[in-house]
């Protein structure tokens, strides 16, 4: 069994993007009480909050000026899909900020592997604008803390959200150290991650049309993906983990079950196990029918708590 820490922090369920938006508290609130149910004996750290320093390895200071600016009652728009609400830049520094946590805990040994179950989601936000949900990029931000920090060659950033982790690529396709890997609905939002999008050699899109099944998204990984990573040898492994491609799931059209997401994240401890001295760390992106949420990240975490050994 892999020693797990789980991050989260109340703020993150004051992000109000009002009623009707996909993106809701809810979300958060049925993946913790999934969790809490399955795994009753998990430790849970409230996660603190991102530095402005940490923020800007990645994002432009317009963006933080933007995000962290007092807001007035009621919701504002950034975009047609992305909401600041009075309790949404405490949740976006604590998301953030789970992730640079989290990379610290399991570099220092303190835990093999984490969960960063936490809100807005992330990884299309780009270096200067929020956008998709996604107000600062938390697991851009945790990948250049790795790299800062710990002086690391080779940080891998695997991204199994049926959207397109935009911003990440963009954000990370001129750093051979960052290897981005993205298995993804296409065409769908947010319209990137084409196969020719190479970046400097590090970035790697697996599209799947509409209607694909498990057998498609896992042969696309065996295949295509789990090779790449295999080659690159990560020193450290972090996860955009999204469960949107979930056939439940009502902003996508892949057939995917809880299943697949505990096979994908068997494949990647193998591969940590492997590379990385079983090092990852996850965080929380899509998903958005509220029981298969909560059954995805149970099987997600499953399989990281099984670690390399049971890959």
């Amino acid at each position: 069994m892999a020693r797990i820490l789980g991050y989260t922090h109340p703020a993150c369920l004051e992000h109000d993007t009002g009623a009707g938006h996909p993106e809701c508290a809810d979300r958060l609130g049925a993946v913790l009480e999934a969790l809490h149910r399955a795994f009753p004996r998990m430790e849970w750290i409230e996660a603190p909050r991102a530095s402005r320093g940490q923020l800007l390895r990645v994002h432009d200071p317009r963006l933080l000026a933007t995000v962290l600016a007092p807001q007035p009652p009621g919701q504002t728009r950034l975009d047609p899909d992305t909401v600041v609400s009075p309790g949404s830049a405490e949740a976006a520094l604590r998301a953030a900020g789970a992730g640079v946590a989290a990379t610290e805990a399991v570099m220092h040994g303190e835990a093999d592997v984490a969960f960063c179950a936490v809100r807005p989601p992330g990884h299309h936000a780009t270096i200067e604008a929020a956008m998709g949900f996604c107000l600062f990029d938390n697991i851009a931000v945790a990948a250049a803390h790795a790299l800062d920090r710990f002086g690391l060659a080779r940080v891998a950033v695997v991204d199994f959200d049926i959207h397109h982790g935009n911003g990440t690529q963009a954000i990370f396709e001129q750093d051979p150290r960052v290897l981005y890997l993205s298995s993804h609905q296409a065409p769908l939002f947010p319209w990137s991650g084409a196969a020719n999008e190479r970046g400097a050699g590090n970035i790697v899109n697996l599209l799947l049309p509409a209607g694909a099944d498990s057998e498609t998204f896992r042969r696309g990984w065996r295949e295509i993906l789990l090779p790449a990573l295999d080659a690159f040898a990560p020193q450290l492994l972090l996860v955009s983990a999204g469960f949107d491609g979930d056939r439940r799931d009502p902003l996508a059209q892949v057939n995917l079950v809880p299943d697949d997401f505990g096979w994908i994240t068997g494949e990647l401890a193998r591969l940590a196990g492997r590379h990385a001295e079983g090092r990852i760390v996850s965080m929380l992106e899509g998903g958005y029918d509220l029981q298969a949420l909560g059954e995805g990240a149970v099987a997600h975490v499953a399989a990281l708590l099984a670690g390399p050994a049971a890959a």
